[in-house]
């Protein structure tokens, strides 16, 4: 135990804290990967377990380990549910911290770097987390430091930053989840993207049949961040005959990732350039949501959707 204590010399303060963790599971009713895979070991639950298992020598320091480590959008819904206030980020940054000292580092959800970089440097000003660098031959990334917010996959003008494994809250899945929905549900008019914080799922393992679902007017889709939004994102659903689309974001000065702040930007943009083609801009409509007001949240979801059956389908 000793031994392994030394290893883990960043993880080591959180030895007593880590046995506050009651594994009441309420972590994981609001973790997007956990709803994603299904797999319990992709929970914040099980990432504490591991933080103790490494600690105490009862699990192996291993790259699948590692990759369980480093899988975490640091959405942190898991800490604000959590019923015992264990700092789970923290730990799990921690927990980082010592297995990158043993050159054990994912990928799980860090960004990485494809060979098309052009070494512009934008990414490594605009990460909020001070997790990317040049190291004299290329964009490398603290994985330690990477809480996978994804604002760099959606300045990096060559789309060289990636991050592989999505949970389903990448780009093309999100398209491909949008298209669905428009083509499959008859009373299909807007798509809502939404960062993890603004909206509130309740369980989100919860999900009814499609027979009970088909007159649905909109469908919410979790892209984790509003600092990951693309134009190209919010256009694609105007594609598969869309009436609308909502982005939902924190409040200002909320957002950790200042990821708001670029979801603003972006469809500030695209305002312009629908009136520029005459189409009324409103049909993109940005709101800021508090955390867990699921009743703001559902009532300007319901505003939208009522403005949009008074602009009718474009044309």
């Amino acid at each position: 135990m000793e031994n392994k204590i030394k290893e883990f010399k960043n993880l080591e303060k959180w030895q007593g804290t880590l046995a506050n963790c009651i594994r009441c599971g309420y972590c994981f009713e609001h973790c997007p990967m956990f709803k994603h895979s299904g797999w319990e070991s992709d929970a914040p639950r099980a990432k504490i377990i591991t933080a103790f298992g490494l600690l105490s020598g009862e699990i192996e320091p291993s790259e699948s380990a590692a990759d369980k480590m480093f899988s975490c959008f640091y959405c942190k819904r898991c800490e604000a549910a959590c019923s015992s206030g264990v700092a789970l980020t923290e730990i799990f940054t921690d927990t980082r911290k010592d297995l990158v000292e043993m050159g054990l580092h994912g990928p799980g959800t860090t960004s990485i770097t494809k060979l098309n970089c052009a070494r512009c440097l934008i990414c490594v000003g605009a990460c909020p987390h001070e997790a990317r660098a040049y190291d004299g031959k290329g964009i490398a990334t603290d994985p330690s430091k990477c809480q996978a917010c994804g604002i760099c996959l959606e300045v990096c003008p060559a789309g060289a930053a990636k991050i592989e494994n999505d949970f389903g809250t990448g780009r093309d899945e999100l398209i491909e989840r949008a298209t669905a929905f428009l083509n499959t549900h008859d009373a299909a008019k807007a798509i809502v993207f939404a960062c993890n914080w603004s909206y509130y799922p309740e369980l989100q393992a919860s999900v009814l049949p499609d027979s009970e679902t088909k007159d649905k007017s909109y469908e919410i889709l979790v892209n984790m961040c509003g600092g990951r939004l693309e134009a190209h994102l919010l256009m694609a659903p105007f594609l598969h005959n869309a009436w609308g689309v909502m982005v939902a974001c924190c409040p200002d000065d909320q957002c950790q990732h200042n990821g708001n702040l670029r979801a603003k930007k972006i469809v500030e943009s695209l305002h312009n350039t629908f009136k520029s083609i005459d189409i009324d801009p409103e049909r993109i409509q940005l709101v800021q949501i508090p955390a867990g007001d699921k009743t703001l949240f559902q009532a300007e979801i319901d505003t939208f959707v009522d403005k949009l059956n008074t602009m009718g389908p474009i044309r």
